[in-house]
């Protein structure tokens, strides 16, 4: 069972409340639904790709792929830590997952850092950086 982190503001909650919809959507859901929480300017720096994902769409696709080719069990994350300034803000969590690739189970940990924007009125993600866990 997973707890729901309490943030100290409303703003924290409405921001959690947006990453928390954006991984569920690639990770439970329809990848193409992440055009809702991925900015069109979005830059990425992810496991699988060797340069960094430039613009929304590139990110929205790189998602997609892994997603397609895998079949997720698991998703969590963990400890999550919110800085808000003014309409921007950092997002980062630890995160534990399980997946099937090429009929193989693979484990893995790893820290997510996002930054987000608020633009329109809504949260968007405009930057994610994975790293994994240090050896």
């Amino acid at each position: 069972m997973t707890t729901t982190p309490i943030f100290s503001s409303l703003v924290e909650q409405e921001i959690w409340t947006t990453i928390r919809a954006m991984n569920d959507a690639w990770t439970k859901g329809d990848p193409d639904d992440l055009k809702q929480f991925f900015h069109p300017r979005m830059i990425a720096v992810t496991a699988t790709d060797r340069h960094r994902l430039d613009g929304g769409p590139a990110c929205i696709a790189a998602w997609k792929r892994f997603a397609q080719t895998t079949q997720i069990h698991f998703w969590k994350e963990v400890d999550p830590v919110i800085r808000v300034f003014g309409d921007a803000a950092v997002v980062a969590y630890d995160f534990d997952m399980s997946f099937e690739m090429g009929g193989q189970t693979i484990t893995m940990g790893g820290r997510d850092l996002f930054f987000v924007v608020r633009e329109n009125g809504r949260w968007w993600v405009v930057g994610d950086q994975f790293s994994p866990y240090p050896a």
